[in-house]
């Protein structure tokens, strides 16, 4: 279970997705001065070499970051992303892709917590280190499933809890929806960002009904695909499923999707997709 090592995946074109929609939330929820709570239940390393041996197995940030790293007309929401990956650069080269938890670090002010969960032995003690100087930052070397439960409520009512597993094992996608189903039990006001692979349509459509069937009100649903299954083996595409999503959220996406789609797409069967459900 605990063999994933994001390090051989990082900055390829699901974590740009996530990224754009990550740090499009960041910035809307921190407009007001109340204090601010983000829960990252499975926070990796925090930053990834992409000349490492494992990055360079795979090649994947070649086919996500690479791509965008010198666009010069880039729309409002993958313009702010961008300038945070260029931060972590500070060379001008593209050298390193930041985790979630460090993007989060840029936008959150100085009155927010964030709260790191990361169980796998060898990347929990890069996250603490990358973070042990940052005194909003609280990591916990515990499964993000279980433990985040009892991270809800946090004592600021207001926050953003991120899902995104490796989804390893067969099951997990219905651990991940049934672990978000509890989470928004316990604090309905909160906002959540479940990213998923899309692997093949079977499985996405199952993933999809199983979250419809909870009937959870006010629910944005994203997903990004740079080719399909027959020309990109393995993941092709991903998605995230976003609950109490701000209202600028879908408008900023419906601007950065099809761009994405645009300079990230492999072939003519790129494409985005955009559902906002209701509980009726």
């Amino acid at each position: 279970m605990l063999s994933y090592r994001h390090s051989y995946h990082a900055g390829n074109f699901a974590d740009v997705m996530k990224h754009v929609v990550l740090t499009a939330l960041l910035k809307y929820l921190t407009r007001k001065d109340t204090k601010f709570c983000y829960i990252d239940t499975h926070a990796g390393a925090g930053g990834y070499d992409l000349h490492s041996e494992r990055a360079r197995k795979t090649g994947e940030s070649d086919l996500g970051i690479a791509k965008l790293w010198e666009v010069n007309d880039p729309p409002e929401g993958v313009a702010a992303y961008l300038a945070l990956i260029h931060q972590f650069n500070p060379s001008g080269r593209l050298v390193k892709y930041p985790g979630s938890p460090w993007i989060a670090t840029q936008i959150l002010r100085q009155q927010d917590r964030l709260l790191l969960c990361e169980l796998h032995s060898s990347d929990f003690p890069l996250l603490q280190n990358m973070f042990a100087k940052d005194r909003r930052v609280y990591c916990y070397e515990e499964d993000g499933y279980r433990f985040s439960k009892g991270l809800v409520p946090p004592i600021e009512r207001r926050g953003l809890v991120l899902m995104d597993p490796s989804y390893e094992l067969q099951d997990e996608y219905d651990t991940a929806i049934t672990s978000i189903a509890k989470m928004h039990r316990q604090f309905s006001t909160g906002t959540y960002a479940l990213w998923y692979p899309i692997l093949d349509e079977r499985r996405t459509a199952q993933l999809r009904r199983h979250f419809e069937a909870l009937k959870i009100p006010d629910v944005l649903h994203l997903e990004l695909r740079v080719a399909d299954h027959q020309s990109l083996p393995g993941m092709y595409g991903s998605g995230m499923i976003v609950i109490n999503p701000p209202w600028t959220l879908r408008t900023a996406m419906e601007a950065a999707l099809p761009y994405l789609v645009s300079k990230l797409g492999i072939n003519d069967k790129a494409a985005f997709r955009i559902d906002q459900w209701a509980d009726e």
